[in-house]
């Protein structure tokens, strides 16, 4: 069975850092696009930064110029790098990622169980 497990979140002041990664393990062929989400408490789940597995990214206007997305395809891993953070990136950050299982199988999308983020003023 394919896990997702995001590690990283936090507490940390506006204007610093964060790194989150995301390992995918358990009867994997091959993954295709991986992404991070996130959540705020009654809100819907709204996409951060999404990386296919050609390395092309694609990232949520209210981030760009200051998370980058990666991934290891080697190690089945995506990582989340996120500086200049202010409070309104307060979130529950989930990744996802597009996991095929057997060559004769289509992929199917998978999720973390989140990790969280806050960013104090």
């Amino acid at each position: 069975q394919v896990q997702l497990v995001e590690a990283g979140g936090g507490l940390v002041q506006a204007g610093g850092s964060l790194r989150l990664s995301c390992a995918a393990s358990g009867g994997i062929f091959s993954i295709n696009d991986m992404g991070w989400y996130r959540q705020l408490p009654d809100k819907q789940r709204e996409l951060v930064a999404v990386i296919t597995s050609g390395g092309n990214s694609n990232y949520a206007d209210s981030v760009k110029g200051r998370f980058t997305i990666s991934r290891d395809i080697a190690k089945n891993t995506v990582y989340l790098q996120m500086n200049s953070l202010n409070p309104e990136d307060t979130a529950v950050y989930y990744c996802n990622a597009d996991v095929q299982s057997n060559p004769l199988r289509y992929a199917m999308t998978y999720w973390g169980k989140g990790t969280l983020v806050t960013v104090s003023s």
